[in-house]
Parts: C-alpha cells; sequence; structure tokens
C-alpha cells in the first residue's frame, strides 16, 4: 500500500486504529454489563432452585411474598443488565459496519482529490477502496467474535476459578493394610478448619480392637469432625491418627476408607435395582451373600413384598420408608464385610419402633468389630464399651455408662437432660 501512495496508507491506517479503539472501548463496557448478567442468572436459577425444592417449608411459613420480592429484585437486575449487554453487542456490531462506510467514502473523496490534482492514478484510488473494504471486514467479524468471547467469558469465570484449585496428590500404596485388627489410636490431635480458629484440642483416645465406642457431646463439639479426620476427608493439624500402629498418613485414601462401614444419617439411593443399591459397586456379590446380609439386617421380608425381589427397580423418590431406607443402606455398609464400622447419627431422624430395628442391625454388624457410634440419643449407645464426651473438641469425660453417670459431670447433664431426670 505504501508503494502505492502514501497519503491513502496512512488514511487507511487512521481508519484502522480508530475502528479498533472505537470497538476496544464498547468491548470494555460490555464486560461489565456481561459479567453482571451472568451472575445474576445464577442468582436467579439458584433461587428457583431453592423454591422449588424447599416448596413445603416456604408455604409452610407464608415465604411466597418474600420469594417473589427476591425474583424480582434479581430478574430486575438480569433484565436491565441483559438489555445493556445486548445492547452495547449490538452497538459493535453497526460500529464496525459504520466505520467499513466511513473509511470507505473518505478514500473515495481522498483519492478523487488526490486524482484532479494528478497526484495518482484513477486505479490507485481501486485498489485502496478494495483494501479498506478488505480491513474493515476483518473488523467486523473481530467486533462478532469479542462479543461472543465476552459472554463466554464471564460464563467460564468461575469454571475456571473451581479449576484453579490444586488437585490431590496421586498417593502409591506404601503399607499392607489386609491384616487389620481395628487397633486405631489418637495422639495429641489438633485440627481446625481455619488456622486461625482449632476445634480439636489435643485430642488423644485408644481404641481397642473389637470395642464399640461412642462419641457423644452438644453440637459443635467436633464428634463428626473426629470421624472425618479419621477417614481423612481432612488432614489433622498436628499430632497423628494411627490404625494398629500403622500412621493413616502412609495409607492411600482409598486404603483407609476400603477399611471402613460407613452408615449416615442421611439414606442415599439412586435409581436402579435393590440389588445394585445394596452392592454398589461391587460385582462379585452372590445371592446368597444377599440373602445373608439382608437377613442380619431385617430386610428379608420387605424384600420378599417386591415384585422381582432383589432386580425391582427403585428411585431416591421411592415409597420405601425411612427405615426400610437405612437397613438397606447398613446392608451396603454390611456387604463389603469392613474391619470396622462408624455410625454417624444413623437413627436420629427415625421413630423409636424402627430405631429398634436399626439398631438390631447395627448390633450384628458391630459384633467383633471396632465401631464408632456418634449419636445424641443416649439410649442407642449405653451398652458401649468405652463412652467419649466431648466438648469444645477436647474430651471431658470417659468410661462406661454407668460409671459416667456416677460421676455426675457432663455425661449426667447429656443423661437428664434427654430422659428428664431431676438430680439429687
Amino acid at each position: 500500500m505504501a508503494f502505492l501512495n502514501i497519503p491513502l496508507t496512512l488514511l487507511s491506517i487512521a481508519i484502522a486504529g480508530v475502528g479498533f479503539l472505537m470497538i476496544q472501548t464498547v468491548a470494555k463496557h460490555t464486560q461489565k454489563y456481561v459479567r453482571t448478567q451472568q451472575k445474576s442468572l445464577g442468582q436467579m436459577n439458584g433461587l428457583v432452585e431453592e423454591q422449588y425444592s424447599g416448596h413445603s417449608i416456604v408455604t409452610i411459613y407464608a415465604g411466597q411474598k418474600e420469594a417473589m420480592e427476591r425474583f424480582d429484585r434479581i430478574n430486575e437486575t438480569l433484565g436491565h443488565t441483559a438489555f445493556r449487554s445486548q445492547f452495547l453487542g449490538s452497538i459493535s456490531n453497526h460500529l464496525s459496519g459504520l466505520i467499513s462506510n466511513v473509511g470507505y467514502v473518505l478514500i473515495c473523496v481522498s483519492g478523487a482529490l488526490l486524482y484532479l490534482n494528478g497526484a495518482i492514478h484513477f486505479g490507485t484510488i481501486i485498489a485502496f477502496m478494495i483494501y479498506v473494504k478488505m480491513f474493515t471486514g476483518a473488523f467486523s467479524q473481530l467486533s462478532s467474535a469479542v462479543v461472543s468471547m465476552q459472554s463466554v467469558a464471564a460464563a467460564a469465570e468461575r469454571v475456571f476459578i473451581f479449576l484453579g484449585y490444586g488437585e490431590m496428590p496421586v498417593e502409591e500404596e506404601k503399607v499392607d493394610v489386609s491384616n487389620v485388627k481395628g487397633l486405631v489410636e489418637f495422639k495429641d490431635v489438633h485440627f481446625g478448619y481455619d488456622e486461625d480458629r482449632q476445634i480439636i484440642h489435643g485430642f488423644s483416645i485408644r481404641v481397642e480392637p473389637g470395642q464399640k465406642v461412642a462419641i457423644v457431646g452438644p453440637t459443635g463439639a467436633g464428634k463428626t469432625t473426629l470421624i472425618n479426620l479419621l477417614m481423612r476427608f481432612y488432614e489433622v493439624g498436628s499430632g497423628d491418627i494411627s490404625i494398629d500402629g500403622i500412621s493413616i498418613r502412609d495409607m492411600t485414601r482409598h486404603q483407609v476408607r476400603g477399611l471402613f462401614g460407613m452408615v449416615l444419617q442421611e439414606t442415599w439411593m439412586f435409581e436402579g435395582t435393590l440389588r445394585e443399591n445394596i452392592v454398589f459397586n461391587r460385582t462379585d456379590v452372590s445371592d446368597e451373600k444377599l440373602d445373608e446380609v439382608c437377613k442380619a439386617v431385617g430386610l428379608q421380608h420387605f424384600i420378599a413384598s417386591l415384585p422381582k425381589g432383589y432386580d425391582t427397580p427403585i428411585k431416591d423418590d421411592s415409597s420405601i420408608s425411612m427405615g426400610q431406607r437405612q437397613q438397606i443402606t447398613i446392608a451396603r455398609a454390611m456387604i463389603d464385610d469392613p474391619k470396622m464400622v462408624i455410625l454417624d447419627e444413623a437413627t436420629s431422624s427415625v421413630d423409636p419402633l424402627t430405631e429398634k430395628l436399626i439398631k438390631e442391625a447395627t448390633d450384628r454388624m458391630m459384633d467383633s468389630r471396632t465401631s464408632f457410634i456418634i449419636a445424641h440419643r443416649l439410649s442407642t449407645i449405653m451398652d458401649a464399651d468405652l463412652i467419649i464426651v466431648v466438648k469444645d473438641g477436647s474430651i471431658v469425660e470417659t468410661g462406661r455408662h454407668e460409671e459416667l453417670l456416677r460421676k455426675k459431670g457432663a455425661y449426667k447433664e447429656l443423661f437428664d437432660s434427654q430422659f428428664d431426670v431431676s438430680s439429687d
């Protein structure tokens, strides 16, 4: 271009520069609204899901008006930002077309003046008109791409934040845990979810193989946190936890969790057959083994009533009672024949009759196994070999049920509060 005519070349570069600056300015303002639009859209989706899943609670507390007001506020912000982002995005596309036409006119006028003065030939004007069209056409495509990429970047921002977190390191098995007996020891364990706020303070306890250990205490005392540390859902801040003298740090997470059968308060069912819900990820379970486990947890009559037995399809929203769900969960834990057992509030949401059935099933599962029971209902742990009373992340009392009652300490306060026993 410069070889043909320097003034027209400089004019073409100036047109391109002005176009680039204008697109950049519009894109900068558009990005702000696109980000707010994506944030509002996320809030809108969260609100709709929250109101749908908690519809009964919202209805009971007559919260429809407040929910609609929240919806209107979010929707107003979403509508405002969506309009601005779409408007500026459209301006960007039309702006590139305007720059193209203005550049075309300027080249024509400037070229005509130079031609009249005899500075250039007519063919040079035609060449520059084609060059400018090519430049501005590229800007039109660029502006469309910028608008699309802004929307993608705003939507992907939170995804990239998630992907930016460090991955768990790959672990190699260094020790053999196939002959574990169930000796568990906490040695001066300290832990806090935040560095400046410790939850567990110098926790130390030794649990012998086959012992049934109950962990009790007020809400927020750190009971479930201890189990999370034992299962290596979190790493201890200082101190150590060992199983049969082997530090759990020297085991892989898969090895540690493979030693335990765990029954939680929340029962989880996935879409599939009853057999698939019990065996879960195992493929080597025979019908005889299933019969043995289901009989042990008291499920045999329920299974006999199903039209296809173990192959009956069930869903999480199937009409299965809470007690039957919990029994299925216990059977799922038993099918692996774990070395140790953890029960975390397994009977807290069932009626007394169902609690009795579940306790009978869990007692069979815990027989001859090291067991940890987290419970608020003290009636379920009176026969424990060792009761650990935890408060503010520290052990305040240990012993058997009768022994702790005689001490008239924290355990007796919990017992009296549940059974409405007047202190002497």
